[in-house]
């Protein structure tokens, strides 16, 4: 027996910014985002995949995994969980928004988020409770706090929408026909400031390059990205939190170059 999607209400519990009381577009979050859980497929494996579609107001956004300076990152927090052991978020390529001058990653209008699932046991259904805190924005910003409580069922049947986002996601380097990758890594009174270059196809508009490390502490500024004839450029600098030092992991560096038509990602730099 299929079941039908599970929709939920955006749950705000936090305080709301003050500019949200002089303001005229949708104030409340369940005005602004509203959440559904596609309920997805039981893969040969044993994992599970499923997916969280938000469904934006007009005009507002919501923000990928590395949001920018001016964005807010998305947390979630899968405990309340049975029958489930990982969960690993398949992000679709993202946006590039720019606002007083400021640039920001996210998406507009819709984002369906394909989630693959380990469960203990993969003969049984996965209930699937999660905390979900995310930031939308327009000309401000609402954090919202979700609330998610679906049973995810035994099924094979795959669902078309959750394929076409997992198919929406960034073409690993390879694919895209990424060469001559290399890094430089030089000490700055802070931490440490990265170069990467590179030669890509052009994606189209304004490119951007995302880096990120494995540890969320350590702070990232917005690259300053370039593209000339001998291919992209690209300069971030990496901060750990006040009385620590950085290790940098080239292995586990990621990069992500986003355009109109698309992103690219690169996980590892070697020296150069």
């Amino acid at each position: 027996m299929m079941l039908s999607p599970f929709r939920l209400l955006a749950l705000a519990t936090a305080t709301l910014l003050p500019a949200l009381a002089a303001h005229a577009a949708p104030t409340r979050p369940q005005d602004v985002v509203q959440a559904e859980v596609l309920p997805g497929w039981r893969q040969a494996d044993g994992s599970h995949v499923a997916a969280l579609r938000l469904t934006l107001a007009d005009q507002w956004k919501t923000y990928w995994r590395a949001p920018g300076d001016a964005g807010i990152p998305p947390s979630f927090d899968w405990s309340g969980s049975e029958n489930l052991t990982d969960v690993t978020l398949h992000w679709p390529a993202p946006h590039v928004f720019e606002l007083n001058g400021m640039r920001t990653v996210g998406y507009t209008r819709e984002l369906i988020l394909p989630l693959e699932i380990r469960a203990r046991n993969a003969d049984q259904p996965i209930s699937l409770r999660s905390h979900v805190m995310l930031g939308v924005c327009r000309d401000i910003c609402v954090p919202v706090d979700l609330r998610i409580d679906a049973v995810l069922p035994v099924t094979k049947q795959p669902d078309p929408t959750i394929r076409a986002a997992l198919a929406a996601g960034p073409l690993d380097a390879e694919m895209a026909g990424v060469t001559n990758l290399r890094c430089r890594v030089e000490m700055i009174p802070d931490g440490l400031r990265v170069t990467a270059a590179f030669r890509a196809p052009p994606l189209g508009g304004h490119e951007l390059a995302v880096f990120e490390t494995p540890d969320p502490a350590v702070w990232v500024s917005e690259s300053d990205t370039r593209r000339e004839a001998h291919g992209v450029t690209a300069t971030a600098d990496l901060v750990p939190p006040p009385g620590e030092t950085l290790a940098l992991d080239r292995s586990r560096l990621r990069i992500t170059l986003i355009g109109d038509r698309g992103a690219v990602d690169m996980l590892g730099c070697p020296a150069g």
